[in-house]
């Protein structure tokens, strides 16, 4: 008879057990479909947004339409739409519009002669309608407006041809400045913070980053008060830089380096609250003058304190221990540089020719650089 009183005991306690197993169950996987439901959701974003700006196939099809119809000229339109020797590959960027103006140039009439010539493309002297169509729309980018006044220099890609609004670069070995290149579905679930500090293990020999360095340090020097003007970078981060087989520095992406007078128009008058209002690209920062709530026309930072921002990690990881203390000094030196300093432009000059100078008598005599 007592052992009629003990089931419900017994059987109580399986039963809670059970219970609070499959409410465990659930809650886990609810979670787990909830957050293989969000990453999905991400990736099938990224990838639309990718396929739809990197369609390589439906802008050769527009381009060859309009050049075979003779709407369009270029030294490329052969190679590209009748050998198809010129095809293209991997996709850099999926930035649409990156437009410029010419502007209030320094030099106007050289430039566009200098234009002209290179709006020539089948060199016979003369600037056919499909040629001046093509050279208009590119004038339009700031990258080739860029390319065109920079041609001669080390550090800008050479300029190989055009069709349209596509434009041919030289190609670079190494696209971006240290790091190395992940599918960007990884991308999406790596931390920023580690990411970075993951990038800096994959860099060339000292020797090799303080060469590639000293060509940064000359292309600054290539678009700050140039001939046509003063040039603003207004995103120097590694991936926008990258160097050849030798170790030269080649710029891979010049989108984001306006000319000054453009950004003084654009940001100028702007409403604001604060100074995080003011900005353009990521580095273009001017100031807000709380008494009109609008954004200042100066930029506070020159090209050359934002290059040793990003150079500083860059060189001090691994340097040589007799010059790393000095080095130090003169890059916390150069990203102290403001614009309305007094006399900037000659310490702006004599900061750039230090690190120059440091730089290249560590490296002059080694295989490496």
């Amino acid at each position: 008879m007592a052992r009629s009183l003990c089931p419900g005991a017994w059987l109580r306690k399986p039963y809670y057990l059970q219970a609070r197993f499959s409410y465990v169950r659930m809650k886990y996987l609810f979670f787990s479909w909830l957050a293989v439901f969000v990453g999905s959701w991400i990736i099938y974003v990224q990838y639309s947004t990718y396929t739809e700006l990197c369609r390589g196939k439906d802008c050769k099809k527009i381009i060859c339409d309009k050049y075979k119809t003779g709407v369009i000229d270029g030294p490329a339109c052969n190679s590209l739409c009748v050998t198809e020797t010129l095809y293209f590959g991997k996709c850099l960027s999926t930035k649409p519009n990156n437009q410029a103006k010419l502007g209030d140039q320094g030099n106007l009439s050289e430039l566009v002669n200098l234009i002209l010539t290179v709006a020539d493309g089948d060199k016979d002297g003369q600037v056919s309608l499909g040629e001046a169509k093509s050279a208009w729309a590119l004038l339009q980018l700031n990258e080739f407006l860029l390319m065109v006044i920079l041609q001669d220099k080390e550090h800008t890609p050479k300029l190989m041809g055009f069709c349209g609004d596509l434009y041919v670069m030289e190609s670079v070995e190494y696209t971006s400045l240290y790091g190395i290149s992940l599918p960007w579905v990884i991308e999406l679930f790596i931390p920023s913070g580690f990411r970075r500090s993951m990038d800096q293990l994959f860099t060339p020999s000292w020797p090799r980053k303080a060469k590639i360095a000293i060509g940064l340090l000359e292309f600054v020097e290539d678009v700050f008060h140039g001939p046509y003007g003063n040039f603003l970078m207004c995103d120097t981060s590694a991936r926008n830089l990258g160097y050849n087989d030798k170790y030269d520095l080649k710029m891979v992406d010049m989108r984001k380096i306006v000319p000054e007078t453009n950004l003084k128009e654009l940001i100028k008058d702007r409403h604001c609250e604060s100074d995080l209002d003011c900005v353009y690209g990521t580095d273009c920062r001017t100031s807000c003058d709380q008494s009109t709530m609008k954004c200042t026309s100066e930029v506070i930072q020159p090209n050359l304190a934002k290059a040793c921002q990003l150079l500083k990690d860059y060189l001090l990881r691994g340097a040589p221990s007799e010059i790393r203390e000095e080095l130090e000094k003169q890059l916390y030196s150069c990203i102290a540089l403001k614009v309305t300093a007094n006399q900037m432009e000659m310490e702006h000059s004599l900061i750039l020719n230090n690190l120059k100078t440091l730089l290249w008598k560590k490296i002059s005599y080694t295989n490496d650089s």
